[in-house]
């Protein structure tokens, strides 16, 4: 009888790890390995699975610390928004327009992302953990979504080298959200606070600059 129930038991615990979603450091890697050519945002959606708002949030967020030709921040800016404002509305499943699912990187591109953040992330999947959580599910994805919508807004900005900061910033939302890990949230709001405040004062700066040279 304890044979059968430790047979159970270690059957149900290889179901679960079976069943237990890839990390985001995986997907990225197992992508990087692609042929050359082209990987559009509904292949990432497919290899995403049936994943929470919060694996999207970083996703994206992740292409946006690319050093992209001009313009690139709208392509996967976009995203950012219509993902962030799902989670303030708190919806349950995620919409994508099909222009922006057909959107693609170069695979070089993409290699390059993975070599780059799959590292870092596979370090950062191992520290982060549950821990001083403020918020129930519903409204955890709701606040989160609004922080995210004004990083993500920011993120799609003409600004040389301003998207940076508020895309890494909302990786770390999306993955603070993902684990409950209330440290990381508090690590990433003040990411943001300060990555908005120096954005800020650049945007100041050169507006000066610009009616002294005018003026």
């Amino acid at each position: 009888m304890k044979a059968e129930e430790s047979f159970s038991n270690m059957t149900s615990t290889s179901a679960r790890l079976e069943a237990a979603p890839r990390r985001l450091s995986t997907v990225l890697e197992q992508l990087a390995k692609q042929p050359d050519g082209s990987i559009t945002v509904e292949q990432l959606r497919q290899a995403l699975g049936d994943r929470s708002f919060a694996t999207f949030l970083v996703f994206f967020s992740l292409f946006n610390l690319l050093p992209l030709p001009p313009g690139s921040t709208l392509v996967f800016g976009i995203p950012l928004i219509i993902i962030s404002v799902q989670m303030t509305l708190g919806r349950q499943t995620i919409w994508l327009p099909h222009f922006l699912l057909e959107r693609s990187i170069s695979s070089e591109r993409f290699r390059h992302l993975s070599e780059k953040v799959a590292p870092a992330l596979k370090r950062l999947e191992r520290i982060v953990r549950p821990r001083y959580w403020p918020f129930d599910r519903n409204r955890a994805d709701r606040v989160i979504g609004m922080l995210a919508l004004i990083l993500a807004t920011v993120v799609t900005l003409p600004i040389p080298f301003g998207n940076w900061f508020p895309a890494l910033a909302c990786a770390l939302l999306g993955i603070a959200l993902s684990e409950r890990d209330g440290v990381l949230l508090l690590v990433a709001a003040i990411m943001g606070v300060l990555s908005l405040a120096i954005i800020t004062m650049l945007v100041g700066t050169a507006t000066v600059l610009a009616d002294m040279l005018i003026g």
